[in-house]
């Protein structure tokens, strides 16, 4: 801003600047968040955050055009609750698979296929000649398999997969899910604790991608989905690094602030907006608003 404006400029004009631009922010927040209720696809994710002193959670909801930040004490059903998107969206949420999204039944689920990937792969670098082993290396080398074929169906215009050909994935990755059960079965690691066990992380991983297979295979079914949840990741990446440059936000207000602001920032930039023009719009206290959803 000081190369914009040619004079030097505080921290504390800055401050005043976001805090009375912020004032205005309501209509804009709205606006987003009913559009990103209403959307089919929403990308869900959550992250530690701290703020007056204590660790709080981020939650962030997005989509290709639009951007929402919430932050709580709670990390769990709590702080999604209080987000306000999932309790109201009927839509395909996609996430990593953490345990509170689950309470929303109403809607459909996707799970982020990068993160079997690096969960698989840390079970296959154990000993990839362990015939133990093998249905990591199956499973990975068929998602990855499948992800590549999705690809090519939506790059030549294509609106879904032949069925007999989703049939034929559906049926291998059920065998791989057979193999992995009967080559491992349920083992347990002490935790030193009384009456208290765990099970292993690769019995818990397989068992996840057993149950859930319907939300591991959603991508498949439907284009609409992806197979990542990448765009929510990168929608908090830029949290993440104002709090490793700052440590914290001294106050649950400056962080409120600075999460309508980044919201601001993040829509406009997805929507090709020119970003000096919708700042100058908050000092005329007329902020930019998206163009609802056709």
């Amino acid at each position: 801003m000081s190369d914009w404006l040619g004079v030097p400029v505080s921290t504390g004009t800055l401050i005043a600047f976001i805090a009375r631009g912020v004032e205005d922010f309501q209509p804009f927040l709205d606006h987003v968040h009913a559009e990103i209720i209403s959307s089919p696809v929403v990308h869900f994710d959550e992250t530690g955050a701290r703020a007056q002193g204590k660790l709080r959670w981020l939650f962030c909801s997005s989509t290709e055009t639009l951007t929402f930040y919430s932050l709580h004490d709670k990390r769990g059903f709590d702080g999604l609750d209080h987000a306000g998107m999932l309790p109201h969206f009927t839509g395909i949420a996609v996430h990593d698979g953490f345990k509170p999204y689950r309470n929303y039944t109403h809607v459909q689920h996707a799970l982020c296929n990068v993160h079997h990937l690096r969960e698989l792969l840390r079970v296959i670098e154990g000993d990839p000649e362990d015939p133990q082993l093998a249905w990591a290396v199956r499973m990975d080398r068929l998602l990855r398999d499948l992800h590549t074929v999705v690809q090519h169906a939506r790059a030549s215009g294509e609106d879904w997969l032949e069925p007999s050909e989703l049939a034929g994935y559906r049926a291998a990755y059920e065998q791989i899910i057979t193999l992995g059960h009967h080559t491992n079965p349920a083992g347990t690691i002490p935790t030193g604790k009384r009456g208290v066990i765990r099970q292993t992380p690769t019995h818990n991983l397989l068992v996840r991608l057993d149950r859930d297979r319907e939300h591991v295979l959603r991508f498949a079914h439907d284009f609409r989905v992806p197979f990542d949840n990448n765009l929510a990741e990168r929608d908090i990446r830029m949290i993440k690094l104002q709090q490793k440059i700052s440590g914290c936000w001294r106050t649950t207000t400056g962080a409120e602030q600075f999460l309508a602001l980044r919201s601001y920032l993040s829509t406009i930039t997805k929507r090709h907006q020119p970003i000096a023009q919708a700042l100058t719009a908050l000092t005329t206290r007329d902020p930019w608003l998206p163009a609802a959803s056709p």
